[in-house]
């Protein structure tokens, strides 16, 4: 491990010199002073007024596009992960709407996207996105298949009128892969270890241009089917009340206030093994007043939840019923001597409904019957610093603690079937897991930065830093106790070549895992013996990307992922795809 981190060290400051050499050359373009985006460092969101410059005339004549999830302008090529996470720089700034590109790779790898953008002549614009990716897995490591796909297709609407915009997003996606993971037991080679999840999303949005009262409205909706016929149906609606901007005498204070108003229902039934099925009704009001001056604020708030949970299963003697109104703490406050140092502070807290389709996206190889639970944070008190040194540097450091109850996290589970047989399922060969739950005590430490030492030059990283004391768990499982992130974005040749880097790394996790043995003829089952401290290596994951734009509407393009190979595992037996490269070319119309 420490070979490969020095290893990734001297790749590292090799690309730099490098780098650094051509930015000697190209200094003599920055001629002026520029307000780079931020899009690392998320700051918190107050009721500060938020200046939404979006004249109608200007926007229908050079539309811009606004979805709730927006279609990403370059493909978002996944990690070394089998599973997926999207790490590669994407470069915004010239990106076009309109493309297709097609790349292949080692391990399989195939990956495919378009996009394709209209405006029409009522200056509504209108949209499609396509993307497929695929890869055949670890067919050396593995005697049973271990290949994935994923493909998502979306069409989106956005409409620019007098008073406000609209977005409406339609996105279907499938992914199909496998529980592969399997470390105690040795099936057959064609043991089906299939998974396949759709989901179906339609998402809509209208923002205001003013902050008069009606500031924005969203709703969103999602349908999930798998493999083994679990189905979840999920739709909220949020509503933002807001007056801004009330001057207070002469003083130079102005008073902000805003009013949130939220609906969301879940329900979410399960087909197997103990057929979990769970209904959640939440409904959330958050009314805050902020008083700010300059970039100096006070802001101080409360927010309501009111549940109505149901819950049943087979093993359950009949169903839970819980209706419980929370109320959560909302303060914030920031004193900003300059630019350069901000120093801010406050207390939070909330109510998170934990579905079946978050969870997913969190680890894929969940079996299909989750005893799903709302995560509630009491309280969390933070504060920090923050600032903006010479329009190069911008960072955010904090520090917080908080209480929560039924914190979820990932147990590994035991066989279903103590069975002495390897003729079962492909979900129960010890490899999968489960949502459990504890109460206790988060501790937190966050980073992030970003340089811009140059106009075609982006450097930025993050860390964290976690530390949890549960009630009755010794360790949370699977969550490392520090990760983080270092990445830069540099154009060279008049923007001709893009080059990107992301290196990603993780610290130990603990976990628990199974052992087992027959413990005789006779019995022909299954003993079990868990380990409740196991653990899973931490990782360097060292990943760069190129474009070159050969014509304006031709490009070639190279990823590399997980250059060092590193043989670490995300969950116990999910071991990653080893140093991978793919090349393809894009064309833009």
């Amino acid at each position: 491990m420490n070979r490969k981190i020095q290893i990734l060290s001297i790749l590292f400051l090799g690309i730099s010199s490098v780098a650094f050499s051509q930015i000697k050359e190209e200094k003599l373009i920055l001629n002026k002073k520029r307000e780079p985006e931020v899009k690392k460092i998320e700051k918190k969101k107050t009721s500060i007024e938020t200046i939404k410059n979006y004249p109608p005339e200007e926007k229908s004549a050079n539309p811009v596009r606004y979805n709730i999830t927006d279609v990403p302008a370059v493909s978002d090529f996944k990690t070394s992960t089998i599973q997926s996470e999207d790490v590669a720089p994407k470069f915004d700034g010239t990106a076009q709407n309109n493309y297709f590109q097609f790349g292949m790779g080692n391990y399989g790898k195939i990956l495919a996207d378009a996009n394709i953008s209209k405006t029409l002549e009522n200056k509504i614009e209108v949209g499609a996105d396509v993307h497929v990716l695929s890869t055949n897995g670890l067919k050396k490591v593995y005697d049973w298949d271990s290949d994935q796909s994923s493909a998502t297709l979306g069409a989106f609407l956005n409409s620019y009128g007098e008073k406000g915009k609209v977005n409406l997003n339609a996105e279907y996606g499938l992914d199909n892969y496998n529980y592969y993971g399997i470390y105690a037991l040795t099936p057959s080679a064609d043991v089906d270890l299939k998974q396949k999840v759709n989901q179906f999303k339609v998402n809509g949005y209208y923002d205001f241009y003013s902050n008069e009262i009606l500031n924005d409205v969203r709703v969103k909706s999602s349908f999930l089917s798998d493999h083994f016929d679990a189905k979840e149906n999920q739709a909220s609606i949020l509503a933002n009340l807001s007056k801004h901007a009330v001057e207070l005498g002469k003083s130079g204070v102005v008073l902000n206030a805003d009013l949130g108003l939220g609906l969301e229902t879940v329900k979410t039934d399960f087909a197997l093994l103990n057929e979990n099925s769970s209904t959640f009704f939440n409904a959330d009001i958050a009314p805050k007043v902020t008083f700010a001056k300059g970039e100096s604020y006070l802001m101080l708030g409360s927010s309501f939840s009111f549940l109505n949970a149901r819950n049943s299963s087979l093993i359950l003697a009949e169903e839970l019923k819980n209706n419980k109104t929370y109320w959560f703490p909302q303060a914030e406050f920031q004193v900003a001597a300059a630019k350069e140092f901000k120093f801010y502070g406050g207390v939070d807290g909330g109510l998170k409904l934990n579905t079946y389709s978050e969870l997913l996206q969190e680890n894929p190889f969940l079996v299909s019957d989750q005893m799903l639970r709302p995560t509630e944070t009491q309280y969390h008190f933070y504060a920090g610093l923050r600032g903006d040194i010479d329009e190069t540097f911008k960072y955010d450091v904090s520090a917080g603690f908080g209480k929560m109850r039924n914190i979820m996290f990932f147990q590994a589970n035991n066989l279903f079937d103590n069975s002495f047989t390897l003729e079962r399922p492909g979900y129960d060969f010890a490899n999968t897991f489960s949502a459990v739950y504890d109460d206790g005590n988060v501790s937190d430490i966050k980073g992030s930065l970003q340089y811009f030492p140059l106009e075609n030059l982006v450097i930025d990283a993050d860390v964290r830093f976690l530390k949890y004391d549960l009630k009755n768990y010794d360790n949370i499982y699977n969550v490392p106790l520090l990760a983080g992130s270092i990445g830069a974005k540099y154009t060279m040749f008049e923007k001709k070549l893009s080059l990107g880097f992301k290196g990603i790394f993780a610290s130990d996790r603990t976990t628990n895992s199974y052992a087992f043995e027959n413990i005789g003829n006779a019995s022909m089952i299954f003993q079990s013996a868990e380990d409740t401290n196991d653990k899973v290596g931490g990782y360097a994951d060292l990943n760069i990307s190129a474009e070159y734009k050969v014509h304006k509407n031709f490009s070639i393009f190279a990823l590399g992922n997980n250059l060092l190979s590193s043989k670490y595992q995300t969950y116990k037996g999910y071991k990653v795809l080893g140093a991978q490269i793919l090349g393809g070319v894009k064309i833009t119309f």
